[in-house]
Order: structure tokens, then C-alpha cells, then sequence
């Protein structure tokens, strides 16, 4: 694992990982998987979407779980928005959480969070943590249906809610959202854009995806990976069998 020295030019970059001196930027890519396929462009539409979670396929996901950070840490629901943006090529919705918090500052994330006593279900959780972070109104959204819970490093199992999102202006919270941006839905669906890395850490061997995505209006990489790269490897799943 490279850890980028302090005078390096890169270390003024934003941090996508809360532990100190860890950028997983530095570590290895140790495969892609060019050899499966793309998701067909005709299951991306709004309809297709629909149809595919009224009759789910018989699928297996590939990420469930992260190796625990504290195994003494009680394990809390939250829920996460997976927000597909209904533009002419449908878009992923995601932030970048801001330095300030205490889990997952920096990184790349669906909006979401953990779930409060008064939510009904994960899909309630989602949509009011997705007004809370980035001013998503509710009635701007059309919840499809669920993947299976991920549970990640620091001890959060977490429902992804998939839904269909009207395009319209958003209000990021200043305190716990950096930037808000969208990534093209085909080029997460596309398995050659989900890079492997390995690192040993703890005595453990951790693996992961990432999926780096550059912005090309401002020239911005967004380095997705971790738990929504995970999920984002789960989604291809689901819609590719």
C-alpha cells in the first residue's frame, strides 16, 4: 500500500478515506472485469427499471459484507437513496460527504444515513435523509424497490433504496455535503469501469471496487469505491442477470 507523503502534491487533494494516512487511490488496481458485459442500454430506461423490480431475475450479489473495524460496535440500520435521475441517459445521484463528519468523511456516497426511530422502512429513511443532505423532495421521487443490506466497516447495515429521480435543483446541506454530482448509469452498468484492489490492513486482507469517474464539465475525479462502489457492483448485478 503507497501512502502519499506529506510533500506530495496529491496530498492536498480532498481525503476519501476517514482513517489517517490511508488513501485507497494509492493502492494497486489488481484486475477489471472487461470480460463481462455491459448491461444492454435498453434495460437502463425508466420502464425497463420498473419491469425488472415488479419481477425480480433469481440473482446472487457479490459484496455483503465488509470485514468489521470494532467488532464491539452495536450494528445500526440506515438506508441509502441509489437515485437514478431521469435525464435523456439516465445518471446516478451522489455526494461527497464533507470533512467534518465522523464516519465516511470525504468519500463518495449515496445520500442516506441511519435510521431513526419514526421511519416506517428503509425507503422512508432514504427519502428523508435525501431532503435532509440535499434537498430532494420526496414527491420528486418514485421508490422501485431494494437490494440486499450491506453491512460495512464501521458497522452500519445498510438498505439501498432504488428509485427513479425527476431532475430538478437541489439544496446540499452545507454540513454534511461537499458536492453533489451524477454519474452516467451506463458507465457504472459497464463491468470494465469496476477496478479490484487488495490491501492487507490489521492482519486482514481487505478487497474492494472502484469505480473512478471523471466529470468532464469540470475536469473532477470523483473516486467512487468502498460500500457504494459495492452496492453499485450489486446494482450491475441485478440488472445484468
Amino acid at each position: 500500500m503507497a501512502l502519499l507523503p506529506p510533500n506530495d502534491p496529491q496530498a492536498t487533494v480532498a481525503p476519501v478515506s476517514s482513517l489517517p494516512g490511508f488513501d485507497p487511490r494509492q493502492v494497486p488496481v489488481v484486475g477489471a472485469d472487461t470480460h463481462l458485459p455491459a448491461v444492454p442500454p435498453a434495460r437502463l430506461g425508466a420502464e425497463a427499471l420498473r419491469q425488472r423490480f415488479r419481477a425480480p431475475p433469481v440473482w446472487t450479489p457479490d459484496v455483503r459484507r465488509e470485514p468489521v473495524a470494532d467488532a464491539a460496535r452495536r450494528p445500526a440500520a440506515a438506508a441509502v437513496l441509489v437515485g437514478i435521475v431521469q435525464r435523456t441517459m439516465p445518471t446516478v445521484l451522489l455526494t461527497e460527504r464533507t470533512t467534518n463528519l465522523s464516519t465516511h468523511s470525504g468519500q463518495v456516497a449515496f445520500p442516506g444515513g441511519r435510521a431513526d426511530p419514526g421511519d416506517a422502512d428503509a425507503a422512508a429513511t432514504a427519502l428523508r435523509e435525501a431532503w435532509e443532505e440535499v434537498g430532494l423532495e420526496p414527491d420528486r421521487v418514485e421508490v422501485l424497490g431494494t437490494l440486499p443490506v450491506y453491512s460495512t466497516v464501521t458497522s452500519f447495515t445498510v438498505t439501498p433504496v432504488v428509485a427513479l429521480v425527476q431532475p430538478g435543483p437541489l439544496r446540499p446541506s452545507p454540513h454534511e455535503v461537499a458536492d453533489v454530482f451524477e454519474v452516467p448509469l451506463a458507465f457504472l452498468a459497464d463491468p470494465a469501469h469496476h477496478r479490484r484492489h487488495a490491501v492487507e490492513m490489521g492482519g486482514q486482507r481487505r478487497e474492494w471496487f472502484s469505480m473512478p469517474w471523471t466529470d468532464p464539465a469540470t475536469g473532477k475525479e470523483h473516486f467512487v469505491w468502498g460500500a457504494t462502489a459495492g452496492m453499485l457492483r450489486n446494482l450491475y448485478r441485478f440488472l445484468s442477470a
